[in-house]
């Protein structure tokens, strides 16, 4: 089995080195600083693992199911800490997901699933997120696509990429299409907690006995160095299978990561730290509507919660060569083309970093690139 490396990996790979003065692609809140957590650290902790469940701190475990609303609908058993959303998912996907087996994807949307179920040699059905329609999930189309036999459906609410949200009772439906097929339904949940349009949508895990809610202190957060997330599900075999592969992998969680995480989703500093979060997320998104409104050569559908969203641009544009014209001087700026997503004709902008990031100086510096790239020429 071998797995590929996806387009938008390869991309912060190849530009790791790029050193850009300004970014518009941030896809995380604003990050905190290890002196923000000092006082609530103990200078005697040792640095072996939490030494109390293998599953991850308890406490941590029960935090993790406040903050998604699942206090009594799950228990901290059916929670398991790994490192990040991303682990989490993949060992969700590794262990159910077997070749030949059906997983039905959206399109676009966060692309590790369709790189493990390629790697798992499974059939990958796509179900098409239109930007005419808004980026909204097409729940008929998805009902067609989720068939008898489907092993599994994948979605990310909100969308990673668009930002678009499923509603409850949009969630309620998704969770009677993949029942109807018996399948497991994964909602990866990142962004979770930064809703601009709506209430956050309830947790699949609380769901449905085959829903898997993944999530991390991540995005949100802006922990994303901590690689700290979690898996939750109310299977308990799919949980110790989880259990016994993440053993096989990264093993333990980190004990820092654990710790500084139970700090940061404690009631009262969670709701202020996404209340900040939502604040700051808020006010460059507004400020991002209005810039592209001035723009004539960009358009996006705003994105309904997190901090990321697809913008177009202009016709006969390739976001490849663009992205990579923008890194150059003058302009020296970061973004995301569109075909991490298979979409060339497409930018992916960010609203995250708060005030840090320098929004306006990154904006300033796409415009003027955006007015410096030629078009091509348009015969007679």
């Amino acid at each position: 089995m071998k797995v590929l490396i996806h387009d938008l990996f390869q991309y912060l790979l190849e530009t790791t080195d790029s050193a850009p003065e300004a970014i518009v692609g941030f896809s995380l809140s604003a990050s905190p600083r290890l002196g923000d957590f000092l006082a609530d650290l103990d200078p005697n902790q040792s640095l072996d693992w939490n030494s109390r469940d293998f599953r991850g701190l308890p406490e941590l475990r029960d935090h993790v199911l406040a903050q998604a609303g699942l206090t009594g609908h799950c228990t901290p058993a059916d929670v398991l800490i790994t490192a990040g959303a991303a682990e989490a998912n993949y060992l969700a996907i590794m262990q159910l997901l077997q070749p030949g087996d059906r997983i039905v994807i959206e399109a676009p949307g966060w692309p590790q699933a369709e790189v493990l179920a390629k790697a798992k040699g499974a059939e990958i059905v796509k179900v098409h997120r239109l930007e005419a329609e808004g980026w909204r999930l097409p729940l008929d189309r998805l009902a067609e696509a989720v068939t008898p036999g489907t092993r599994m459906v994948f979605l990310t609410n909100p969308n990673n990429p668009t930002g678009d949200l499923l509603s409850g009772s949009e969630v309620a439906e998704v969770v009677r299409i993949a029942d109807r097929a018996g399948a497991w339904l994964l909602v990866d949940e990142v962004y979770a907690g930064l809703e601009w349009t709506g209430p956050r949508a309830p947790a699949v895990a609380g769901l449905y006995a085959r829903g898997i809610t993944t999530g991390s202190v991540s995005k949100a957060l802006g922990l994303q160095g901590l690689r700290t997330g979690w898996i939750i599900s109310p299977d308990a075999g799919l949980m110790r299978d989880a259990l016994i592969l993440r053993e096989n992998s990264s093993e333990i969680m980190n004990i820092m990561g654990e710790v500084i995480a139970e700090i940061a989703l404690r009631p009262a500093r969670y709701a202020a730290s996404l209340a900040r979060a939502r604040r700051e997320g808020a006010n460059n998104l507004a400020q991002m509507n209005a810039w592209l409104a001035d723009q004539d050569r960009l358009s996006w559908v705003p994105p309904k919660a997190g901090l990321i969203g697809l913008a177009r641009l202009a016709d006969g544009m390739d976001s490849a060569a663009f992205a990579r014209f923008l890194l150059k001087p003058p302009y020296r700026t970061f973004l995301m083309p569109g075909p991490a997503y298979d979409l060339p004709n497409h930018i992916r902008l960010g609203v995250g970093g708060g005030a840090e990031v320098r929004l306006h100086d990154g904006l300033d510096r796409l415009s003027q690139a955006l007015r410096d790239w030629p078009l091509p020429k348009v015969s007679p």
